[in-house]
């Protein structure tokens, strides 16, 4: 709502301007017509009052993440990591790091867990746009069951971090301590407390899925791009009945593996 155009007018034309406008040009609107009585204008009053608050809890929440950031990290170069694919039994472990600059603030960063798919996707595509630098690794389920979870996730880390270009002054990580960086500062649900983590979350998981529904047409009967590896009951019973694919953690399909023909 330009500041230059004529007020509307009428209750339709007012409840039109609310619903269309921004935080701020709503807050404007909700003043001027507060004390307007008509019942379609003070529903559409109110319809946009719970939207700025909604809208403004983001913006602090989001604000609170980067700001943990700054006192964890330092103003130096940070790097966020995070990995996604740990429990699965088939594709492998996926780590992202992601260094974000102060501003502009990334509305939406969140847990990879806690969105869903096209919200992920978007942010991942904005996380692109807007970082200073993003590393991808991935450690094939193979290597996974030659040296182990952790092994894997350590060198996965360092691989993710290497992979930005950057020397970074400090590594923050979600979890527990790894050892995957000399600097490093692991944060127990720094995904969703911490700005460059949560980044690396969401790309992670964003990079990992579509991976793994690239796989879907070679082995469709394991239903890859709706379980993305993970043990869902159609997975598991395609593995009893099937066997493993050359995708497959051998070591984590032990109990399910009634059939041991491999592809």
């Amino acid at each position: 709502m330009a500041n230059d155009m004529t007020p509307p007018t009428s209750a339709r034309e007012v409840a039109a301007a609310l619903s269309a406008s921004s935080t701020d040009e709503a807050k404007l609107l909700i003043a001027r017509y507060a004390e307007d009585p008509r019942k379609q204008v003070q529903h559409a009053i109110e319809v946009a009052r719970r939207r700025v608050e909604r809208e403004e809890r983001e913006r602090e929440r989001v604000r609170t993440m980067y700001e943990l950031q700054l006192e964890l990290g330092g103003d130096g170069i940070v790097i966020g990591v995070d990995e996604v694919g740990r429990g699965a039994l088939a594709g492998p472990l996926t780590v992202a790091a992601v260094c974000l600059p102060r501003d502009p603030k990334i509305r939406g960063l969140n847990d990879s867990k806690q969105l869903d798919a096209r919200s992920r996707e978007r942010l991942a595509t904005t996380i692109k746009d807007v970082a200073v630098a993003v590393g991808v690794a991935h450690v094939d389920n193979k290597t996974i069951d030659r040296l182990g979870m952790t092994a894997c996730l350590r060198m996965a880390m360092a691989q993710a971090i290497d992979d930005t270009g950057l020397a970074p002054d400090k590594v923050l990580i979600d979890g527990n301590p790894i050892g995957a960086h000399p600097r490093e500062l692991c944060v127990v649900k720094g995904d969703a407390r911490i700005a460059c983590i949560s980044a690396a979350s969401i790309v992670a998981k964003v990079t990992r899925d579509a991976l793994m529904v690239s796989y879907e047409a070679e082995y469709p009967e394991y239903h890859l791009a709706n379980c993305k590896g993970y043990g869902s009951a159609e997975h598991i019973a395609a593995i009893r009945a099937l066997g493993p694919t050359p995708l497959h953690r051998l070591s984590f399909c032990g109990n399910f593996m009634e059939t041991p023909r491999l592809f």
